[in-house]
């Protein structure tokens, strides 16, 4: 995670650093861990520490998160899940979406498909729905899983749907990273774009994860000016990309023309 660096340019008198600066410390959590101190806090967002206590002070007595003073750690509470899960049911495009998603994973062929739809934010995918194979061996994905903008197949179908001013807000969060990440980010776009305009859809086979090969398209909001992504996938050993192209290519297209045209 990058260090706190809120407003670059220091001329948005809209902008509300205080809030910024508490969102930031929620955002410091990953995967798998469960407990974080204000050592960590300061780590990661690069704030000093007499900020990091005051923010977290503020984030218990609102009840998004919960001290251990024993020990001196903070962990999520339940208030952050009741926003998330709000958020959730606030997305009609993930109800919209489940039919098509169930139908392209339960009509094709291969039993080791799994569906996910995804959305932005800074330089990850959130997966906002999944449909996952029943399969004893298979690619487990839940809501709220994170996986890379610019090196999986669903992230670079986002990019291709996006207008170019929203682009441009993305490639900054890239920029934050560093050149060497944006110059990546900008290659892996090209080469999405150029894959997307030849072929209908963009492709990951090995690029998020060796094991796992996929297919994804871009599902455009026009009217709310939101862009969503659509993947199938699996297993590298058991999903192969000449099945991917030749037969869930056209019908992951199609499906998300349907959620595109609803709209």
């Amino acid at each position: 995670m990058d260090h706190f660096d809120p407003d670059l340019d220091g001329k948005d008198r809209n902008f509300v650093t205080a809030l910024a600066r508490g969102l930031e410390i929620l955002r410091c959590f990953r995967s798998n861990e469960v407990t974080l101190t204000n050592s960590d806090f300061s780590e990661r967002t690069g704030l000093p520490k007499a900020t990091i206590s005051r923010l977290t002070h503020t984030l218990c007595a609102l009840d998004y998160l919960v001290a251990d003073t024993r020990v001196g750690t903070y962990r999520l509470s339940g208030g952050v899940l009741q926003l998330g899960f709000a958020a959730l049911s606030s997305m009609d495009i993930s109800d919209r979406a489940a039919p098509e998603m169930r139908a392209l994973r339960e009509e094709g062929p291969n039993p080791f498909i799994t569906v996910a739809l995804g959305e932005q934010h800074r330089n990850d995918v959130v997966y906002l729905a999944t449909e996952t194979s029943s399969e004893d061996v298979s690619l487990v994905i839940r809501v709220g899983s994170r996986l890379p903008l610019y090196h999986s197949a669903i992230g670079k179908a986002i990019l291709v749907g996006m207008s170019e001013p929203q682009r441009a807000r993305v490639f900054a969060f890239a920029r934050d990273e560093g050149p060497e990440f944006e110059a990546e980010a900008h290659a892996l776009f090209d080469a999405a774009h150029s894959e997307f305009a030849e072929r209908g859809f963009c492709s990951g086979y090995g690029s998020w994860r060796p094991d796992v090969n996929g297919i994804a398209v871009p599902v455009v909001q026009a009217q709310e000016g939101r862009v969503y992504g659509l993947n199938v996938g699996g297993p590298a050993y058991r999903v192969k990309p000449k099945q991917l192209e030749g037969i869930y290519a056209e019908r992951l297209i199609k499906a998300a023309g349907a959620l595109s045209i609803q709209t």
